[in-house]
């Protein structure tokens, strides 16, 4: 298998190339069962953020990103999830469609994430923004509920996201063309 070399804030790892389709394969970068990355690029990230009261990321591959910077900064994040739990009272949602699944997503929080987010600083994470359609759903979804977002970060900008001036990275990760 391929892989791209990258040293994310010290850490040197090899990424698998994965195929996305017949013209494009991505580097797939995982924070799970990373626990080194995961708190390296937390400290790091969280130097270059703008003052945030709530952290809010996408379920899933966010989480421990989002998780690791709330521990040591802010104490406080919420998980924007993909399908409604029996425990989310009157939630709400918006759809989104991202590079790495084939179909159009759900994004949901619930009636206690809105009023925990209503009026407060949101800074949101991911792994990594590409396309943006996942940030672009977030956002839309924040606002909705009267969040104020302050600050969009990630830890890799994939493709042309690295050129984009509303987000805050670490590194830069290309694209693969055939």
């Amino acid at each position: 298998m391929s892989v791209y070399k990258i040293n994310i804030a010290g850490c040197e790892r090899e990424l698998p190339i994965c195929p996305i389709n017949e013209h494009m394969d991505i580097a797939g970068f995982v924070m799970f069962s990373d626990v080194e990355v995961t708190e390296a690029v937390a400290k790091a990230l969280l130097a270059k953020c703008p003052e945030h009261d709530v952290i809010v990321t996408a379920e899933s591959k966010g989480i421990p990103l989002a998780y690791e910077m709330a521990r040591i900064g802010c104490r406080n994040y919420v998980v924007a999830r993909k399908g409604v739990k029996a425990y989310m009272e009157d939630p709400i949602h918006v759809e989104v469609k991202s590079i790495t699944t084939d179909h159009v997503q759900k994004l949901y929080l619930s009636k206690a994430d809105c009023e925990n987010l209503r009026g407060k600083r949101i800074l949101i994470v991911d792994d990594v923004i590409s396309t943006g359609e996942s940030l672009a759903a977030m956002e839309e979804l924040l606002r909705e509920i009267g969040g104020n977002v302050v600050g969009k970060a990630c830890v890799l900008a994939e493709g042309d996201a690295k050129d984009r001036e509303d987000i805050l990275f670490l590194e830069p990760l290309p694209l693969f063309f055939k």
